[in-house]
């Protein structure tokens, strides 16, 4: 196995997969229906095409329904600005949109999305037996709490006579697909890798098509108010402007990047570690709602890869990385709670008042560390987070000021758009160095080296923290190290107008490092 990426298949097969030459192959519709009426149940999929589940029972249904549910056994406990439900809300409103425009196209009118503010265990049930569809079909969903809920809704359709149809859709290879030669899953991501390559085959690409859109059905007259779509103010959510942070929402959106990437593509592999560079696809928050397909990015990246060309390999590497955590936490669902690695559950992290000082700074970019204090500025204002700057912030949480790794987790987690728990748990235990394949627990990022070898200029530093955008390059890393004639000349005062280092980073290297001695007899 090479750079390359080459594989022992046909690469032209992959390649022709990979091409929009060459149309997605249309199911073969039985003469019977296996299903008179089924019900597609959407969640983490927010979109009609390539879509596994929808696909299926499009294919064994006459009549078809989609239902999405704003589930309560989540948004209660999520804050009333949450850009995440405007971006969920957005991309409802286009699927129910694009079924009635593909409804009607094909002759039926009165389709749309089904949409229900409720708990999803209990509304799901109720729908289907009010629709008196034979399947509720669904695409897997393998993080522990969602594996609960549906093992509850599986059961109770199973009482009412209803079918229950999963599918994999939110990833290339899952669960035990990819195992080691003796059975058992991965917990280092290259040999990982190495082995998703070789058994990727084009069907693992391959597109789900629609089908024949005049099975859609439309809304009985009788559902039709309780299952329209209620306003955010209904649900107790504000409309965060989305635009305003530069995001695009739903399929459209996922789309528009997706095609402004591909021509920034050959780049990645340089671009992507710079925070003031346009690198990334900035397409996460798609891949975790779903309004775009992963197989449809795998197709965009496969052909560079199999090239040898450095910017879709490493694009493609990232899609791996994501395969690869949502095993680990399927495998492995304690990572959820505590350390893949359990001896460093031993580790004492830093308690009392001074730690929750700390991590308040830290929460608010008040660490006097300017990179560190940019990169949560940025995550506090757009509900994003630059990749490189994810590693930086999370080291230095627990490496520098000596913080539980799950008090960043659990803080990324409420204002990620992009959250995923699988990636998000993966990276936070990574940069603690208690989870599978993570970086050795004496690596510590320094923020002041990773802000000038990532940062040079300074440019994402001065968009973030305007107070120091007088400063010059050699000084803005470290303003605590600037000539006092620079600091007075770029209006900067130490402990007023930006506060002064929270720690000193080799100080706090040495405590990390005396920390961690609780490891180093166990390091498994």
């Amino acid at each position: 196995m090479g750079q390359t990426g080459q594989v022992s298949i046909d690469a032209h097969e992959l390649l022709l997969c990979g091409t929009h030459a060459h149309p997605p192959i249309e199911p073969r519709m039985a003469d019977v229906s296996e299903f008179n009426a089924g019900l597609v149940w959407l969640r983490r999929d927010l979109r009609l095409d390539d879509h596994a589940a929808l696909a299926q029972a499009m294919q064994t249904c006459d009549k078809v329904w989609c239902v999405f549910v704003f589930d309560r056994d989540i948004l209660d406990s999520l804050a009333a600005d949450d850009k995440r439900v405007s971006f969920i809300y957005d991309a409802v409103q286009e699927v129910s949109d694009a079924l009635a425009a593909r409804a009607q196209a094909a002759g039926v009118t009165g389709v749309r999305l089904l949409v229900q503010h409720d708990h999803a265990r209990r509304s799901v049930v109720q729908l289907a037996q009010a629709l008196r569809v034979q399947a509720v079909f669904v695409n897997h969903d393998d993080e522990p709490a969602a594996k609960t809920r549906d093992d509850q809704i599986r059961g109770a359709l199973a009482h009412a006579g209803v079918a229950w149809r999963s599918f994999k859709d939110h990833v290339i290879f899952e669960r035990s697909e990819v195992l080691t030669q003796g059975g058992q899953p991965f917990s280092v991501f290259t040999p990982y890798k190495n082995a998703w390559l070789k058994q990727l085959r084009p069907n693992h690409m391959a597109e789900h098509a629609f089908g024949p859109a005049n099975r859609l059905a439309a809304v009985p007259e009788a559902l039709r108010a309780d299952t329209a779509c209620p306003s955010l103010a209904s649900m107790g959510f504000e409309r965060v402007d989305l635009q305003g942070i530069h995001v695009r929402t739903g399929t459209s959106g996922a789309l528009t990047l997706l095609e402004d990437f591909m021509g920034r593509l050959p780049h990645y592999a340089q671009a992507r570690d710079y925070p003031a560079v346009k690198g990334p696809s900035y397409l996460s928050a798609h891949l975790r709602f779903g309004t775009v397909s992963v197989r449809e990015l795998l197709r965009r990246a496969w052909p560079g890869h199999h090239a040898g060309e450095p910017g879709s390999s490493g694009w493609l590497s990232e899609l791996v990385w994501r395969d690869f955590y949502h095993q680990i936490l399927y495998h492995h669902p304690h990572v959820v709670e505590r350390a893949f690695k359990p001896v460093y559950d031993r580790i004492q992290w830093a308690k009392g008042a001074t730690a929750k000082a700390w991590f308040k700074a830290w929460c608010e970019g008040r660490t006097g560390y300017p990179l560190v204090d940019a990169a949560m500025h940025q995550l506090n204002q757009t509900g994003y987070m630059h990749n490189r700057l994810r590693m930086v912030v999370a080291s230095f949480l627990c490496k520098d000021l000596g913080l539980d790794w799950r008090w960043g987790e659990a803080y990324f987690a409420k204002h990620l758009l992009d959250f995923d728990l699988a990636a998000n748990n993966g990276g936070w235990q990574w940069a603690s160095s208690s989870g599978c394949d993570a970086q050795p627990y004496f690596r510590i990022f320094n923020p002041v080296s990773q802000s000038q070898k990532f940062d040079p200029q300074g440019k994402f530093i001065r968009r973030y923290l305007p107070q120091l955008a007088g400063l010059p390059d050699a000084s803005i890393h470290a303003p605590w190290l600037a000539k006092p004639v620079d600091l007075v000349g770029a209006g900067v005062r130490l402990g007023t107008d930006y506060p002064e280092p929270l720690v000193d980073h080799a100080q706090a290297r040495a405590t990390t490092l005396a920390r961690y001695a609780v490891v180093k007899k166990d390091p498994s």
